[in-house]
């Protein structure tokens, strides 16, 4: 298992472009997560965010639980992934590393 730490941009677009890809990003996450290999996902916001309405929720980054081969396996697939091509997650940030687990998944 590994897991991605996945911060967004932090320039002026970088909200914007997250929510245009957005669909496109959810149905490929569908995807995997019905293969077995995303096992655990979601977005992270601003601490602001927690009592904020809907549309005014901030998201900054993603963290995601991935099932793997190994760690170029789980590259591949987070390079893929239409947030990392269309520059929604800052590349010098990401970080992916094996993960032990102290508690089951979901």
């Amino acid at each position: 298992k590994f897991v991605v730490w996945a911060p967004d941009y932090t320039d002026d677009g970088a909200l914007q472009r997250r929510m245009a890809v957005r669909p496109s990003h959810l149905e490929n996450i569908k995807k995997l997560v019905g293969q077995g290999t995303l096992r655990l996902g979601g977005g992270y916001m601003t601490a602001e965010s927690v009592n904020a309405a809907a549309a005014d929720k901030k998201f900054v980054g993603s963290c995601m639980i991935y099932e793997g081969e190994n760690i170029d396996v789980v590259r591949k697939l987070v390079e893929e992934d239409v947030y990392y091509k269309s520059d929604v997650w800052d590349k010098e940030k990401l970080i992916i590393l094996p993960i032990a687990l102290a508690t089951a998944l979901p």
